[in-house]
């Protein structure tokens, strides 16, 4: 049996061992998987009292010029109290639904393009809020707690590191949902500035139109979601840093899978999104460490340079003219206890054209492997899991297991081995998930009949990933969350 308590400091052991660039003989080949605790980690906890709701806007911790917001699961928050998703099985169904429609708009996006990146020329201080998981809330996605607006607004956001627009819903609402936080009205804002339809602005946004003089926007993803509106500037606010005149969607008409967010923070890498608009404020840096589920835990999103963190593991950042949004890396293989799956790392290279290569999505739940390598990562795992109890496939997911009755199991490594050396090794409980609460476990990847990969939420939580956008590369640990 696996104690508890000792998850951390085993985790943490493991990550060292394996952000390495070192020989794959240094790896452990197995490691236990502590079912039981994962199965607690299945209940959906309570809502928040109303009292500590209000006060989480006022907690704050500085931690070397990084500022921090204190975040809890949104589905603690009053609006997500709603019985018909406490069962874990529903959840993950409909996450798994979600996930599905995601893929689908990423692939769609791959015909598209525009954007430009921003210039790193100067730094000030890092500046960041705490990430809450959205998969056990209906979303699947993460929010940051933010302000908008003079005098700020603290409202929650989701994070996207695919999307290119911040946008938050904005009175008056012909058609919004419903979330947490009052809906924004600019009219309270003293710094609202709507941007005109002869601005350069206006022109950087992918379907924008003009109505009165004022610029529109309009942005549609695949699970049939949309906002709709007028482009503004406008001051955000994370904890003690303001930052000024930042270009967001002021959305009247809004429809979607947001429930609980006030609107979506952009992070990918075209010029719209924070990053790219702050642009040498922080050097084209961010970090973000995705908390685990079925924790109390909050994960963490840190902007600038400082934010980048000594003993990672590097490996280059790739860029796809076709779609700048994205945020690509090189994959040369893939690994289950400690031995190289026989794939060619020809499956996983970004062509001169666009196609193909390994993408890094905070919104997309689930791993995606082109077919043929799914195929032999699958089967290596199932060769070294022989003696697990097998389950019937579920939703995405071909190879699951009946750990019911179990405490902890003994599972095999699984590892993603990165162009250049470094090799990631990942904990049992991103690549072993949760399909109810009875002790159904899946093997957490999927099949693409495209040729993209993409290395979803599930395989990134609890792991500290780096941006540096500047000099070109993406880093792994060295700390977990």
């Amino acid at each position: 049996m696996l104690a508890s308590a000792a998850l951390p400091v085993i985790l943490l052991a493991m990550l060292q061992l394996t952000l390495s660039s070192t020989a794959s003989t240094w790896y452990p080949d197995f490691q236990l998987f502590n079912v039981k605790q994962t199965l607690i980690g299945t209940k959906k906890p309570g809502p928040l009292e109303t009292s500590e709701y209000h006060e989480l806007s006022n907690v704050s911790e500085s931690d070397q010029g990084k500022w921090k917001l204190k975040l809890v699961y949104r589905d603690k928050l009053p609006s997500n109290t709603s019985t018909t998703l406490h069962e874990h099985s529903h959840r993950f169904h409909a996450r798994m639904q979600r996930d599905v429609k995601r893929v689908a708009s990423l692939l769609r996006h791959l015909s598209g393009g525009g954007g430009h990146d921003g210039d790193a020329a100067y730094e000030v201080n890092d500046f960041g809020s705490d990430v809450v998981s959205g998969m056990d809330q209906g979303s699947g996605e993460y929010f940051v707690r933010i302000g908008v607006g003079s005098p700020p607004r603290s409202q929650y956001m989701v994070i996207d590191s695919g999307s290119d627009i911040i946008w938050v819903q904005c009175q008056p609402c012909n058609q919004c949902y419903r979330q947490s936080d009052p809906v924004f009205d600019p009219a309270d804002s003293a710094s609202y500035a709507g941007v005109s339809c002869s601005s350069s602005v206006c022109d950087r946004i992918e379907n924008s139109g003009c109505h009165a003089g004022r610029c529109r926007y309009e942005v549609m993803y695949g699970d049939g979601s949309y906002t709709k509106g007028t482009l503004a500037l406008e001051t955000l606010t994370f904890d003690r840093t303001v930052v000024k005149n930042v270009a967001i969607g002021c959305g009247h008409i809004n429809r979607g899978m947001f429930i609980g967010a006030a609107g979506l923070l952009g992070l990918g890498g075209g010029s719209m999104s924070l990053v790219g608009q702050l642009g040498g404020q922080t050097g084209g840096a961010f970090s973000y460490c995705l908390v685990s589920r079925g924790t109390d835990e909050s994960g963490s999103l840190v902007l600038g340079r400082g934010a980048m963190p000594v003993g990672a593991a590097w490996v280059p950042l790739l860029r796809n003219p076709r779609v700048p949004s994205f945020y690509y890396v090189g994959l040369s293989g893939l690994g289950i206890g400690g031995t190289r799956v026989p794939v060619s790392e020809d499956i996983f290279r970004l062509t001169e054209l666009g196609y193909g290569g390994v993408v890094m999505d905070t919104g997309t739940a689930v791993t995606r492997f082109p077919t043929l390598a799914y195929n032999a990562f699958r089967d290596a795992f199932i060769v070294q899991t022989g003696n697990l109890p097998r389950a019937s496939g579920v939703s995405i997911f071909d190879t699951c297991f009946n750990l019911s009755g179990f405490v902890s199991v003994r599972v095999p490594t699984v590892s993603f081995y990165f162009s250049g050396g470094p090799s990631l090794t990942l904990p049992a409980r991103n690549f072993l998930i949760p399909v109810d609460d009875v002790g159904t476990f899946c093997f957490a990847f999927a099949p693409s009949a495209s040729g993209l990969s993409i290395i979803g939420n599930i395989q990134q939580e609890g792991i500290q990933i780096s941006f540096d956008g500047a000099n070109g590369f993406v880093g792994f640990g060295p700390n977990v969350c």
